[in-house]
C-alpha cells in the first residue's frame, strides 16, 4: 500500500464518520459543525487530487459563507432547542431496505463492470489552476459569467426590495 493511498483512505473514513456524525446528531449545532468537518476533508481530498482552485472555493464558498449562513439561521431560530419529531414507524424498515438495496447495486455495478471507469489521460501541469480557469472563465465562458451576475444582482435587489419596510 502507497502513501497516497493510506491518507486517502484516512480522509474517507473522515469523510464518513463526519456524514453520519452529521445525520446522528440530535443537535442542530452539532449537525453543523460535523458539516464543517466534512467540507474541510473534502477540500484536502481535492489537494491531494492537486486541485487547489477547487479546494479554496470549497473552504471559502461552503465551509465559509454557506456554513456561517447556516449557523446564523440555527441561532436566530433557536432550531438546537427545538425537540426531534417522532418518525412514522414504517419509516426506519423502508430506509433499511432501500439501504440495502442501494449498497446491493453499488457492489453488483463493482464487481461485474470490468471496464467501469476510462482509462486515464495524460494532463497538462496547469490543469485546474487558478490562471487556466481565469483564463477559460473570461475568454469562452465570458457571456454565461456575466450573465450570471446579472442574474445574481437582480436577485440581490429583489430580496431588498422584498425586504424593506412600506412606509405609511
Amino acid at each position: 500500500m502507497s502513501l497516497n493511498l493510506i491518507f486517502f483512505l484516512l480522509l474517507a473514513l473522515i469523510a464518513v464518520l463526519s456524514a453520519v456524525g452529521l445525520l446522528a446528531s440530535r443537535s442542530a449545532l452539532y449537525s453543523a459543525l460535523y458539516l464543517i468537518i466534512n467540507f474541510a476533508t473534502v477540500a484536502v481530498m481535492y489537494l491531494t487530487l492537486h486541485a487547489p482552485f477547487i479546494a479554496i472555493v470549497q473552504i471559502t464558498v461552503y465551509a465559509g459563507a454557506i456554513m456561517v449562513l447556516f449557523l446564523f439561521v440555527i441561532m436566530l431560530l433557536g432550531a438546537e432547542h427545538i425537540g426531534s419529531l417522532h418518525p412514522q414507524r414504517w419509516f426506519l424498515p423502508l430506509a433499511l431496505v432501500l439501504g440495502i438495496l442501494l449498497l446491493a447495486e453499488a457492489i453488483i455495478i463493482i464487481f461485474t463492470q470490468p471496464n467501469l471507469l476510462p482509462e486515464a489521460q495524460v494532463i497538462s501541469s496547469d490543469f485546474g489552476s487558478p490562471k487556466a480557469i481565469g483564463e477559460l472563465l473570461f475568454n469562452q465562458y465570458l457571456l454565461p459569467f456575466e450573465a450570471t451576475s446579472i442574474l445574481l444582482l437582480v436577485a440581490m435587489i429583489g430580496a431588498i426590495v422584498l425586504t424593506k419596510p412600506e412606509k405609511k
